[in-house]
């Protein structure tokens, strides 16, 4: 105990980054989803295209790449990033990609015959995405956005790469200077809390939702 009570603030140090890396990015990312799952509902050839080849792209490619392209290849081109931007801009490009995908399938599952009613009420298309659209498609893609919620927090260790102070970072840090596999167990345990505490509030969530039955 009295080693778990040396390691654990600096574990704990880590964590708060790891967190802030998580909840910066999931308030970026979110959003930014849903929007880009409405512009490719624009019939606009060359901008559903654009969109498509960039989520192709960041879905495609591992995470790992991308933060290292943006932290070590960008300089080579005149733009440098520093580490903690570099890993929320990676992160945000990233998962926005997955929500677009999403949100995408959520919107494409909407009965058209709502969109008629919607035109038949007079709703202004920004009506009809608030009031009709947008409510249902939230409560189907909540059990998908949820699952990519908690794979972000597992990912979040990886910004290591990059030399970002994070949790994983700190536990291989005092694993290698203490010749001990402790820190990483006690590692393990705080990411299992993290997820835990996400896999309750997304129940919740779920629940609040159910009234859309």
């Amino acid at each position: 105990m009295s080693y778990i009570s040396q390691v654990l603030p600096s574990l704990l140090d880590g964590a708060s980054v790891s967190l802030q890396v998580f909840f910066i990015v999931l308030i970026l990312s979110i959003p930014l989803g849903a929007i880009l799952a409405f512009l490719m509902q624009i019939p606009f050839r060359l901008l559903r295209y654009l969109l498509t080849v960039y989520i192709w792209i960041m879905r495609g490619t591992p995470l790992l790449l991308q933060l290292i392209f943006i932290y070590y290849v960008l300089p080579s081109v005149g733009i440098s990033i520093d580490r903690m931007p570099a890993a929320i801009i990676a992160f945000t490009l990233n998962y926005a990609a997955y929500f677009a995908e999403i949100f995408r399938g959520g919107i494409a599952s909407i009965p058209r015959g709502q969109y008629e009613a919607a035109k038949v009420l007079k709703f202004t298309p920004v009506q009809t995405v608030r009031y009709i659209i947008l409510p249902q498609v939230i409560k189907i893609v909540l059990p998908s956005v949820f699952n990519e919620v908690i794979t972000l927090v597992k990912d979040t260790s990886l910004v290591y790469v990059i030399g970002v102070g994070d949790l994983l970072l700190a536990s291989r840090t005092a694993a290698n200077r203490d010749a001990s596999l402790a820190p990483m167990f006690i590692a393990g345990a705080i990411y299992l809390i993290m997820i835990g505490i996400v896999t309750l509030i997304s129940k919740q969530v779920e629940k609040k939702y159910d009234y859309y039955k």
